[in-house]
């Protein structure tokens, strides 16, 4: 039986700890919300507030120069490509993920024009599905989704597949790709692979590079803790650049933009891919995070994620036994940061559980979603989260009529 003194011991031991101090959490607040939304870095308040203040408001239009706006997307870039093991200059930090996701898939299908299929898994990401089935009703049906069952992604490949396209690390279960081998099995069919970094990048170890991978997608706001609707990023490998043709051009993608020339110039390189004007205020929230999250030790923060979600599964199981059905994988190399526990009542729990202070997320039908953030996390949170938990099952509190309401963002 696990005992809060050993929870205690560990996070007196833990290197990470002090990072916990870099963010502005609540008191008296539990998160495990990260892969959610990530929280907020105290140094982010100040950031924000100069550029508002004496950028914009001093510097106004003067600060695209004066204060490098126009930089500032590049320099964010540059920053998530060494998260990403991604070679400087791969990586463009623009727009939202399902919008790069579109400029991406829409990439891959021109460079593998005598090609007619999309292939990914039955439950990615929504709205991945959405914008591939987007995509194709646009270009006139000419293209096909073809969609594996988990685990059979390797079967759904052929030789009429233009692009694979896969979340690393699933949103309802926390599974986790190999993403050198499937990227290996896509090309050995000359397929393009497509990979979907939103609950990778910040929480587990990537590099593009030695996976050889072709093309990613990600968000800024989960792991990351760029703040709410941070702007998101794209990567295509270097070997792919001077092919590439993007479905979306605009001017600031263009190699001059302040020409302001009537014919379209792709400008060199990925940034084509910029297209329109960046964002500054949520740029400064982002750029915060990303420091942050290259301060910190991958390595450890890996260390941690893989032991709080077995230690977490374990003091949920020990507080409400055989209640919950974890449908996390068990094994490290195939898990991300996130516990996922079903039951069929998992919208009530939730909120009974979120009422009381800890805070995680129901994904529909059946799954509560804990997310593991290790630099805000502490090892005592586990036990008190877990505490909780069992207490609104032992008390049948989660019956309360007000939490059989489903909220708008679950």
């Amino acid at each position: 039986m696990l005992m809060r003194a050993a929870l205690e011991l560990l996070d007196q031991n833990d290197p990470l700890a002090p990072f916990r101090d870099r963010f502005a959490l609540p008191p008296g607040v539990i998160y495990l919300d990260g892969n959610s939304l990530g929280p907020l870095p105290r140094a982010t308040v100040g950031r924000v507030m100069k550029v508002v203040t004496q950028e914009w408001g001093n510097g106004l239009i003067r600060s695209w120069n004066d204060a490098g706006w126009i930089d500032l997307a590049g320099k964010v870039a540059d920053g998530i490509a060494r998260l990403i093991g991604a070679a400087k200059g791969s990586v463009v930090v623009a727009d939202s993920t399902s919008v790069n996701l579109f400029k991406l898939l829409g990439a891959a299908l021109t460079l593998r024009s005598g090609r007619s299929v999309i292939v990914s898994e039955r439950n990615n990401f929504p709205t991945d599905l959405y914008v591939a089935q987007g995509l194709a009703a646009f270009l006139g049906g000419r293209h096909t989704l073809r969609l594996a069952e988990p685990g059979a992604v390797m079967k759904a490949i052929g030789d009429d597949t233009a692009v694979v396209m896969l979340s690393h690390v699933n949103y309802r279960t926390g599974a986790m790709h190999d993403m050198a081998a499937i990227t290996r099995a896509a090309q050995d069919h000359g397929a393009l692979m497509l990979w979907d970094l939103a609950h990778s990048a910040g929480a587990v170890p990537v590099d593009l590079a030695a996976a050889d991978a072709d093309l990613a997608v990600g968000c800024g706001y989960k792991f990351l803790n760029g703040g709410p609707g941070a702007p998101a990023f794209l990567y295509a490998a270097p070997r792919l650049h001077a092919e590439l043709r993007l479905p979306i051009t605009g001017w600031l993608g263009h190699a001059a933009p302040f020409a302001f020339e009537t014919e379209y110039r792709a400008a060199p390189g990925l940034g084509q891919a910029v297209v329109g004007t960046p964002p500054v205020l949520s740029l400064a929230a982002l750029q915060v995070g990303v420091e942050l999250a290259l301060e910190a030790p991958m390595r450890g923060i890996r260390e941690k994620s893989l032991r709080q979600v077995v230690l977490l599964a374990e003091l949920i199981n020990q507080a409400a036994p055989g209640v919950f059905h974890c449908i996390t994988p068990i094994d490290p190399a195939q898990r991300g940061s996130q516990l996922c526990l079903s039951h069929p009542d998992a919208s009530a729990i939730m909120q009974a559980l979120i009422a009381r202070g800890v805070i995680g997320d129901f994904r529909a039908p059946d799954i509560l979603r804990f997310g593991i953030t290790p630099l805000t996390l502490s090892y005592t949170e586990l036990w008190n989260a877990a505490t909780t938990l069992g207490a609104i099952m032992a008390e049948g509190a989660w019956r309360d009529p007000s939490f059989a309401v489903r909220r708008t963002v679950t």
